[in-house]
C-alpha cells in the first residue's frame, strides 16, 4: 500500500455548483458582524441594512440598471419563478406564454403553474444545436401574449441565444421578456441595458457565490406582483428578512466574476476545445451536443452511442472523475433529458449524454487525465475494447 499513488479528484460539474470563492468567504466572514434584521431600525438593524444596501449597488453596478430594480432571492429557481409568475399574474389577464423547450425546469414548471391558471402557454421547438429561430418567435408571437422567457445560456448543452434580438422583437410587440442568465455569470456579458430585457436571474453558487441566495432584475415599471408575502420587504417584491452574509456574498462573487470573465472565458474556451478535440480523435461513436452555434466556453455535452449516462457516470466516479448527465435538479432521475430529446437526435444518442462543464480552478492537467481515463471507460461500459486508445495518450501529450 505504501506504493500506491493517490491522484485528486477532478471536478467537472461547474454547471451544477461552484466551490465557493475565498474572496467571497472573506467578504461573508466581514458580513456576519452585522447580520442582524436590516428591518430593525436600531443600530445593529441599520448596519445590517447597509450590507443590503451595498451589496445591492454592487450587483447594480454590474448589471448597469438601478438599485431598485434588484430583488434579493433565495435563488435562481425562486428568481425564475418570481419573474414568470409575478410578472404574469399582475397582468391581471389571461393570455399566451411563450417559452423554449429546452429551458430550465424552473421556468418549464413555473409555466406549467400558469397553464392550470388558465394561461395559454406554448413551448418553442429548437434546431439540432439547441438554437431558437429568431423568424420563428416572433412568428409565434400573438397580440395576446403577455411574456416570453428564454435562456441566456442552456444549462445543459451550453447553448447561447441570441438574448438581445428576441428581447428587441418582443419588445416591439409589446411582451414582457424573461431571460434566465443563471449559467451566463463568468462567461457571458451582464450589460442589461445591450440585453434589452425586462426581467432577469441569476443565482449565486453558479458563480462561486454561497448557495440559498439570488438576484432579479425588474425593469422600472414592469408590472410585479410577488410571490412571497409577508413582511414588504425588497421594496415589496419579496417578503422575507434578507440573508445579509448571503447578500454580500452574491455581490462579491458577482464583481470577481465580471471582473474576470473576458480572461476566465478565453482560457476554459481552449481548455473545452482540447478536450472535445481528444474525446472524437479517442473515441469512435461520439456526438458533441451544442456544437455548431454560440455556446458558453464552459461546456462539453457528449452523447455516447450505445452507453448509457448512468453507467459512465458510475464509472467515471469511481476514476475520480466528478461529471453529470445534465441538470444537477434531475441528475438522479433515469429518464433521458428533455434537452437532449429537444433536439431531434435518433434514440441511440439519447441515452448517453454526458455534461462536462469546466470552471475557474480547471487545468490541462486535469483535461488530459480525463482524456486518458475516458476512452477505457466508454469501452467498459459498451462492453468491448477502446477504438482508437492511443490518440488519447497523443492528445494528452501536446501542448
Amino acid at each position: 500500500m505504501s506504493g500506491e499513488t493517490f491522484l485528486p479528484r477532478i471536478y467537472l460539474d461547474y454547471a451544477a455548483t461552484t466551490p465557493l470563492r475565498d474572496e467571497v468567504a472573506d467578504a461573508m466572514d466581514a458580513a456576519r458582524a452585522d447580520a442582524y434584521n436590516p428591518s430593525s431600525i436600531h443600530a445593529e438593524g441599520r448596519r445590517a441594512r447597509a450590507r443590503v444596501d451595498d451589496a445591492r449597488d454592487r450587483v447594480a453596478a454590474v448589471l448597469r440598471v438601478s438599485r431598485k430594480e434588484i430583488v434579493f432571492t433565495g435563488g435562481g429557481t425562486e428568481s425564475d419563478n418570481a419573474a414568470i409568475l409575478g410578472a404574469v399574474r399582475a397582468c391581471g389577464r389571461k393570455g399566451h406564454v411563450l417559452t423554449v423547450a429546452t429551458e430550465h425546469h424552473a421556468v418549464l414548471h413555473a409555466v406549467e403553474q400558469l397553464e392550470a391558471e388558465g394561461h395559454d402557454v406554448e413551448l418553442l421547438p429548437v434546431d439540432e444545436r439547441g438554437a431558437v429561430d429568431p423568424a420563428a418567435f416572433e412568428a409565434a408571437l400573438r397580440p395576446t401574449t403577455i411574456l416570453a422567457s428564454v435562456a441566456y445560456a442552456n444549462n445543459e448543452i451550453g447553448t447561447v441565444a441570441p438574448v438581445a434580438t428576441l428581447a428587441r422583437i418582443a419588445r416591439g410587440r409589446g411582451v414582457l421578456f424573461h431571460t434566465d442568465a443563471v449559467q451566463a455569470p463568468g462567461w457571458l456579458p451582464l450589460d442589461v441595458p445591450a440585453l434589452g430585457v425586462d426581467l432577469l436571474s441569476i443565482s449565486a453558487h453558479k458563480f462561486e457565490g454561497p448557495k440559498g441566495v439570488g438576484a432579479l432584475y425588474v425593469r422600472a415599471g414592469v408590472p410585479f406582483e410577488p410571490v412571497t408575502y409577508g413582511g414588504g420587504q425588497e421594496f415589496g417584491r419579496r417578503s422575507g428578512t434578507e440573508n445579509v452574509t448571503g447578500i454580500a456574498g452574491l455581490a462579491r462573487a458577482l464583481e470577481l466574476a465580471d471582473a474576470d470573465r473576458p480572461e476566465r472565458a478565453e482560457r476554459v474556451a481552449g481548455l473545452r476545445d482540447r478536450l472535445e478535440a481528444g474525446i472524437v480523435a479517442s473515441i469512435a461513436g461520439v456526438r458533441i451536443n451544442g456544437a455548431g452555434g454560440p455556446r458558453l466556453p464552459s461546456n462539453c455535452n457528449v452523447s455516447f452511442e450505445g452507453a448509457r449516462s448512468e453507467e459512465l457516470l458510475l464509472q467515471l466516479d469511481l476514476a475520480g472523475v466528478a461529471v453529470s448527465a445534465g441538470s444537477a435538479c434531475t441528475s438522479g432521475a433515469t429518464v433521458p433529458s428533455h434537452v437532449i430529446a429537444a433536439l431531434g437526435l435518433a434514440e441511440g444518442w439519447r441515452v448517453g449524454p454526458l455534461r462536462f462543464t469546466l470552471g475557474r480552478a480547471t487545468t490541462q492537467a486535469e483535461i488530459d487525465r480525463v482524456l486518458a481515463i475516458l476512452p477505457g471507460v466508454v469501452a467498459a461500459v459498451k462492453g468491448n475494447e477502446p477504438e482508437a486508445s492511443g490518440k488519447a495518450a497523443a492528445v494528452g501529450g501536446t501542448g
